[in-house]
């Protein structure tokens, strides 16, 4: 009989993304495995592509409604990567001897709001993955991992021809402004170069993209809140290189091993969400040095000291001399 795993990650983008090394190295090394994989609904395409994911179970409207659903299913082991409220409510429900990550919430604060750094050097997914110790589940060192299905896939044929010589994927969305890139530092990379750029992101980024196009170089192609995640993956994955906030995406580009600049904001790589086993040559650029950085894990819709220096102060040139120098 095949031993049965729960694995809990209700969201986001990146962090359904860094739990994939757990569910890999799972299915790979403990033989006859069954993984589900509990998720809210919105966040399906993000792992129906997996081969070592035997079930995707959806979080319903009612949550005792899915507990009652999942006690079905008979779990030998929770692994609950969410470690919240919910999620606890779920282990409880379901009555399976469970492993939980510890989110670090109290480094977190006491970096954020009063900056004392005593966060580990270990990356959130090396953290996922001790989740699994007690299955002497080793770490294989192969990064993430992101499957498209083939019929999500961004045909590559619906590009310009120009564009299929290669371009710069250039992510402009995160759930929060101050995690963002304004559109006034990518001008000298845009405008000043011979490069091919794509947009990607959300609705809330086509403000950004449509200052961006209202320069009229001519090789910009928009496609903010116009795709679907895995369209937008398949774009990512076929970049030469991706310029890119702290976002799901960023995460994503990792799991294909792209060249990223990785750009931050309010948040920090200190945080340990920074890109995973990138592609040789990625880099990270981040304003050094401010006593209000970072200011949340998270984000704000602004500034919260007006000034915005985590963004406004970073050297455009950097991104211009990077994309030149690894494209």
């Amino acid at each position: 009989m095949k031993t049965k795993f729960l694995i809990i990650r209700f969201s986001s983008i990146g962090d359904i993304v860094l739990t994939s090394p757990v569910v890999r190295c799972l299915k790979k090394q403990l033989p006859d495995t069954e993984i589900h994989f509990l998720t809210k609904r919105k966040n399906a395409d993000l792992l129906k592509g997996s081969p070592y994911i035997d079930k995707i179970q959806l979080l319903d409207e009612s949550l005792r409604d899915t507990v009652r659903r999942l006690k079905t299913e008979h779990y030998d082991f929770v692994i609950d990567l969410q470690n919240n409220v919910r999620s606890l409510r779920v282990k409880r429900g379901v009555k399976a001897k469970s492993y939980s990550l510890n989110k670090l919430n109290i480094r977190k604060f006491l970096l954020t709001f009063l900056k004392f750094h005593g966060m580990p050097l270990a990356h959130v997914a090396d953290r996922n993955l001790q989740t699994l110790r007690a299955f002497n589940i080793r770490d294989d060192r192969k990064g993430l991992d992101y499957f498209i299905p083939e019929e999500d896939e961004f045909r590559p044929d619906l590009l310009p021809g120009s564009f299929r010589n290669g371009y710069v994927a250039v992510v402009l969305g995160g759930t929060y402004a101050t995690k963002r890139i304004p559109a006034e530092k990518l001008k000298a990379l845009i405008s000043q170069t011979q490069f091919r750029f794509v947009l990607l992101g959300g609705q809330s980024e086509s403000g950004a993209a449509a200052q961006i196009l209202s320069w009229n170089t001519g090789n910009v192609m928009d496609f903010t809140g116009k795709l679907r995640i895995n369209q937008s993956a398949s774009l990512v994955k076929n970049a030469r290189v991706v310029v890119s906030n702290d976002t799901g995406l960023m995460h994503v580009a990792a799991a294909f091993r792209k060249k990223i600049l990785s750009v931050w904001g309010n948040t920090s790589p200190e945080l340990g969400m920074y890109p995973y086993l990138p592609g040789a040559g990625s880099e990270m650029l981040e304003v050094k040095g401010l006593s209000c950085r970072p200011c949340s894990k998270l984000g704000y819709p602004e500034c919260p000291r007006k000034h915005f220096r985590c963004m406004n102060d970073l050297p455009e040139n950097r991104i211009v001399d990077w994309v030149k120098r690894e494209f």
